[in-house]
């Protein structure tokens, strides 16, 4: 598998919008690169927990939509990568109202197996990490 990405910021931010509309408006790709990526979040409102802070949720969705889009950009537009595994440490509180940047690195990118590490940051400071892997099941003929 190349390391280099088959998909534009564009094409990846377009797969985004037509297979999952409902979250597409929370996300932008703001680039792709060599086995990386990087997903901005801007956190509404209903991100907010009590204390005026970002959820630990609304960050874990961050993760998890950035590595999988960063695979998507890698191995093109098929919708067949799902999260088998994943750990997230929550370092510092994030700045409420500030978009939060994921910067993802593909660790792995099999076949059958996708392994990514994520710095999720706010105002520039790592506020969260996470791993994650992911299944590629192989598409059903018929």
């Amino acid at each position: 598998m190349s390391s280099e990405p088959v998909l534009s910021v564009l094409e990846v931010q377009t797969f985004l919008a037509t297979e999952f509309p409902q979250v597409s408006a929370d996300y932008d790709v703001l680039e792709v690169g060599p086995m990386r990526a990087r997903i901005a979040m801007k956190p509404g409102e209903r991100h907010l927990r009590p204390g005026g802070t970002i959820s630990g949720p609304t960050m874990f969705a961050l993760a998890d939509c950035a590595v999988y889009l960063a695979i998507i950009a890698h191995v093109g537009s098929e919708a067949l990568a799902v999260t088998t595994t994943a750990s997230m440490d929550f370092m510092r509180k994030p700045v409420a109202g500030v978009p939060l940047v994921a910067d993802v690195t593909l660790l792995k990118l099999g076949r059958g197996l996708a392994v990514g590490d994520v710095h999720i940051l706010s105002d520039g400071i790592l506020v969260a990490r996470a791993t994650l892997t992911y299944s590629r099941p192989r598409a059903v003929a018929g």
